[in-house]
């Protein structure tokens, strides 16, 4: 029997899906379950500080997941580069992914950065990991702000790259013909 393109690809396609999936549900469940049980602390004090932790724990485990999804879509685009040419929609498909891979990518090391601000001030007293309590300092209450609407830009943007792999998926399966519908 020959070898059929996706058998080829298993490698590459498990190393690219896995690395986006870990990436999509570790910045999901830190948005969610990290910073919702970080302000939930007795003490506003700690909030801050819980939650730096829990981040900065994530952190090499979010750097490996975006690398193994770079790595495994890179191979992908380069084992199915006569099917991004010739295939309608492919290449669209291909070239809108990796726009919002970059973008998502962005977003992680620009959240990244916003921590490190927070970090510096976790000292202070704080409603919530995200929103700041009236005595916050402005640097703290900015990147506080500013946290608030990146740590859900980067789950929506990986969840489009999922769906795009998805589309992907289908787009590679071929057109089913009338031939294949009566063979079933």
């Amino acid at each position: 029997m020959a070898r059929t393109t996706s058998a080829r690809n298993t490698v590459l396609r498990s190393v690219h899906d896995l690395g986006l999936a870990a990436w999509f549900g570790g910045s999901l469940m830190g948005a969610v379950g990290l910073n919702g049980a970080a302000a939930g602390a007795s003490e506003p004090s700690e909030r801050l500080r819980l939650a730096a932790n829990g981040w900065a724990l994530w952190a090499p485990w979010q750097i490996g997941a975006i690398a193994a999804h770079t790595v495994g879509g890179v191979g992908l685009i380069m084992a199915n580069r006569a099917r991004l040419e010739h295939q309608s929609g492919a290449r669209v498909n291909m070239l809108a992914k990796s726009a919002i891979t970059i973008a998502a990518a962005g977003a992680a090391a620009y959240a990244g950065y916003l921590g490190s601000q927070v970090k510096a001030e976790e000292d202070q007293a704080t409603i919530g990991v995200t929103e700041p309590a009236p005595q916050a300092s402005t640097r703290l209450a900015s990147a506080q702000r500013q946290l608030k609407i990146i740590q859900w830009a980067i789950p929506a943007l990986t969840g489009l790259a999922v769906i795009l792999g998805a589309q992907q998926g289908e787009q590679q399966r071929g057109p089913v013909t009338l031939l294949d519908k009566i063979r079933r």
